[in-house]
């Protein structure tokens, strides 16, 4: 689907804010993605050994919500030209995570030195797809209003288990009041590729959260008397995975710094 998607862009590939986003990136650039490249789709970036490729597969299969595959590269290939025609995985991420036995290590702003013939790249949906669809509706979202990251959190969701893969779910919280809480469920249920409808509304705790101010990652956003925490499946759930899992050797994101692609977020919408 996503090189059909590909190759139905228009616009001149030098002119595309997407493309003007990694080169920034890839120049050295920092700071959330969020809200950058109005229009365009952003991912979540596992890059993990072959040797762990088709267990990390099908875990994604296992979790969609938390982990749908927007696009996969070959082992060694820093490029999926479906996603960016000019796209370098080592390079075009404001900042990285690289994992050893299931700790980060180190937190670089490109990752050349550390990439291998043998790695294998999954890019996951991102929210900040769907959140474009909110704000077309008039929807507020806090993060985006105060210039942070969205919060996030580890919950006591159990994720399938595939292989070495298993784990707690990672969500994102945006709070609303009621009637946009039940407003946001429908317009985000024609995302599944960008995790869809939320998973969980209100009280934080049946989930596993023991205090909303204190986000795992991200950073925490108020919630007033008159809304309600909405919880989505987040992308941000294979970093907990590769925790858990003391995978020998990952790289990851850094949670809110995303990989810009040329897809277009209207193409994830199913009606």
């Amino acid at each position: 689907m996503t090189v059909l998607v590909a190759a139905q862009q228009t616009e001149t590939p030098d002119a595309l804010p997407s493309r003007q986003a990694r080169l920034a990136y890839r120049a050295g650039e920092e700071g959330s993605t969020a809200g950058v490249a109005p229009g365009f789709v952003q991912g979540n970036l596992a890059i993990l050994p072959a040797e762990y490729a088709s267990a990390f597969h099908r875990f994604c299969q296992l979790n969609p919500k938390p982990c749908p595959i927007i696009g996969m590269s070959d082992a060694g290939s820093p490029h999926i030209p479906a996603l960016g025609a000019d796209l370098d995985i080592r390079t075009d991420v404001p900042r990285y995570r690289v994992w050893r036995d299931g700790e980060v290590v180190d937190e670089p702003t490109d990752v050349k030195s550390y990439w291998r013939d043998d790695l294998v790249t999954f890019v996951l949906g991102c929210s900040f797809s769907f959140e474009e669809a909110l704000l077309d509706e008039g929807m507020p979202i806090r993060h985006i209003e105060q210039n942070v990251r969205v919060p996030m959190y580890r919950t006591n969701i159990a994720c399938g288990e595939a292989g070495p893969f298993a784990g707690p779910m990672v969500v994102s919280m945006r709070p609303f009041k009621p009637a946009d809480a039940i407003r946001a469920v429908q317009i985000t249920s024609r995302y599944p590729a960008v995790h869809g409808a939320p998973v969980h509304l209100g009280h934080p705790h049946l989930i596993g959260i023991k205090d909303i101010a204190k986000p795992d990652y991200g950073d925490p956003v108020p919630v007033a008397d008159d809304e309600i925490p909405v919880f989505w499946a987040c992308g941000v759930t294979p970093q907990s995975v590769i925790n858990a899992a003391k995978v020998p050797f990952a790289i990851t994101h850094s949670p809110g710094l995303m990989l810009v692609t040329d897809l277009k977020n209207r193409t994830m919408a199913v009606i």
